[in-house]
């Protein structure tokens, strides 16, 4: 009888092993069976669905609205209603979403050598374009018919750059001398270059975001607050040197007290608001966007969406946004380094951040500013820029949940883990759990 039980038994642990471990078994009858893997944890299937199923979501909604807010002007300017969406919208998609790809498909720690040298290119194109680039209503802000904005990059640069500096285990950001006084320098260069062209919103979102990372990386309280009260001074006095923000924001307070005091596109967005009430008037059938909201395929798209999908359309494009943040924040404290970390953190911070300003803009409560909304308004630079934010993302939570070997694992502790006493590693011994080493004094 027990003969009999005994391949019963074998069978039923090898089922078990199969459902618990990668590959098949090809020698049953040996105690160390040689396995054949399988690619179903590779590449496509290794993604974070979660994340990509928001994203897909957001790209979605955004295609359906940039094809309601141009078919108008398409017919007018190439003949027919989907010219524009066919030849530009989706064909910027095409290629943020391949841009995406390759950066998921390579280890993000390979683009850290590359933070520096980013970060001088931008600098050196922030200054480029205050001389050469194309002057679009008093502003220098962008190349090749505005498909390259410096500004754009800057963002994307400064979050890499950041990541990288404040991930380094020799980083010190507590600290006022290598700590505060080199972020306040960076932060301070690119932003300042940023204003000169002008391009506050731009400006503001760098400046926001890398004082996210900043604070995650571990910032002392007290700097952060020396940091908000700078911005703050430094803001009132770009009211003072620009004319333009200060108008903007007196018809912004004159609005708070008196609506049709309020400036022309937040008065225009809210009227598309209130026509579309909780339900909308259905996909198409939008009227503000004929030439009463300025951009409506780009910096006013939401209200398009407000009018057209309603209250409760524009709750789920809010909703989007906040599940793309928790998964961003729980992709974060999945990293397997700081740097991983801080990139998960900064361009989840960047996102949102622009998506909270568009989104408060078309409801009145900040001043007008031109900043487009993530994923769903039109733009070439600006969506590729993301999409290439979020396959880093991708990559972060692909490295940490590859299986790698006991002996590298154990290798890659050695060189990599310096946080204990004189900066010495900490290894892990035999019987610990994977991923976890010794913190022994």
């Amino acid at each position: 009888m027990s003969e009999q039980a005994s391949p019963d038994a074998r069978y039923r642990r090898l089922r078990r092993r199969l459902r618990q471990r990668r590959g098949v078994p090809l020698d049953i009858g040996t105690d160390r069976p040689r396995r054949f893997n399988l690619p179903r944890h590779r590449y496509l299937n290794a993604f974070d669905r979660p994340l990509l199923a928001i994203v897909l979501l957001l790209l979605i909604i955004g295609s359906l609205m940039v094809f309601s807010a141009t078919f108008d002007w398409s017919r007018a300017t190439y003949g027919t209603a989907s010219g524009f969406f066919v030849e530009e919208h989706l064909r910027n998609i095409g290629w943020a979403i391949w841009w995406m790809f390759v950066f998921a498909l390579v280890d993000y720690r390979f683009w850290k050598r590359f933070a520096v040298w980013l970060l001088l290119f931008t600098i050196v194109a922030l200054v480029t374009v205050l001389f050469v680039g194309e002057e679009v209503f008093g502003a220098r802000r962008s190349f090749s018919a505005g498909r390259f904005q410096p500004g754009e990059l800057a963002e994307f640069a400064i979050v890499l750059y950041l990541a990288a500096w404040l991930g380094s285990k020799r980083t010190r950001p507590a600290s006022l001398l290598f700590g505060l006084v080199p972020f306040l320098i960076v932060v301070g260069v690119v932003g300042f270059l940023i204003v000169q062209q002008p391009d506050l919103s731009s400006a503001a979102i760098v400046v926001l975001t890398a004082g996210a990372i900043y604070f995650v990386a571990g910032a002392n309280i007290f700097h952060l607050a020396a940091i908000g009260a700078l911005s703050s001074s430094v803001a009132l006095f770009m009211l003072q040197v620009f004319p333009y923000a200060q108008r903007r924001v007196d018809n912004f307070l004159a609005g708070l007290s008196d609506l049709t005091l309020a400036e022309y596109h937040t008065l225009q967005a809210i009227t598309a608001f209130l026509r579309g009430g909780w339900f909308g008037v259905g996909v198409g059938q939008s009227q503000q966007k004929f030439g009463a909201l300025p951009a409506p395929h780009t910096d006013s798209i939401f209200a398009v969406i407000g009018e057209e999908l309603g209250v409760l359309g524009a709750a789920v494009v809010v909703t989007l946004f906040i599940c793309f943040a928790i998964r961003g924040f729980q992709l974060a404290r999945r990293a397997k380094d700081n740097f991983g970390a801080l990139l998960c953190v900064g361009f989840t911070s960047w996102v949102i951040i622009q998506a909270l300003l568009n989104i408060a803009v078309m409801t009145g409560a900040i001043p007008s500013t031109g900043v487009p909304l993530p994923f769903i308004s039109f733009g070439g630079s600006s969506l590729t820029v993301v999409m290439i934010g979020v396959g880093l993302m991708l990559s972060v939570q692909r490295v940490a949940t590859r299986r790698i070997p006991n002996s590298e694992r154990r290798s890659e502790l050695a060189n990599t883990d310096r946080g204990g006493r004189h900066r010495r590693s900490y290894l892990s011994r035999a019987g610990d759990s994977p991923g976890i080493a010794e913190r022994g004094s």
